[in-house]
């Protein structure tokens, strides 16, 4: 019966070992919940209770054509499309990156014959 008495004394013990952890648990769940502001801040989103809104295609449309706007707006002022020229390199500096990339193997190369 001694035995018996020290089982039931652990269990009860490890019965409220969980019940501290997960009243902690319940703790974290509850403040991340309270924290979640939307303001990209790094917190976790917890998912939402109410169902996803859907736009009309009437407020798409609106929105499109504002959005088109816009780009009318910026390529009529000019700013669409100018990007700098790509900037290239004369043969002569390819011809001197070349000579020198050829220098390099060839130091290489003397130095793996001389090795062998």
């Amino acid at each position: 019966m001694l035995n018996l008495s020290t089982v039931v004394s652990q269990l009860q013990a490890q019965r409220k070992q969980v019940q501290s952890e997960l009243s902690r648990l319940d703790a974290a769940i509850s403040a991340l919940r309270g924290s979640d502001t939307g303001n990209g801040s790094g917190t976790i989103r917890v998912a939402a209770s109410r169902p996803r809104r859907t736009l009309s295609a009437a407020g798409r449309r609106a929105i499109s054509l504002a959005q088109k706007a816009r780009w009318a707006k910026r390529s009529a002022s000019g700013q669409a499309g100018t990007t700098k020229p790509k900037r290239r390199m004369s043969a002569g500096a390819r011809r001197k990156i070349a000579a020198a990339q050829r220098a390099r193997w060839a130091a290489w190369k003397a130095k793996q014959k001389k090795a062998a």
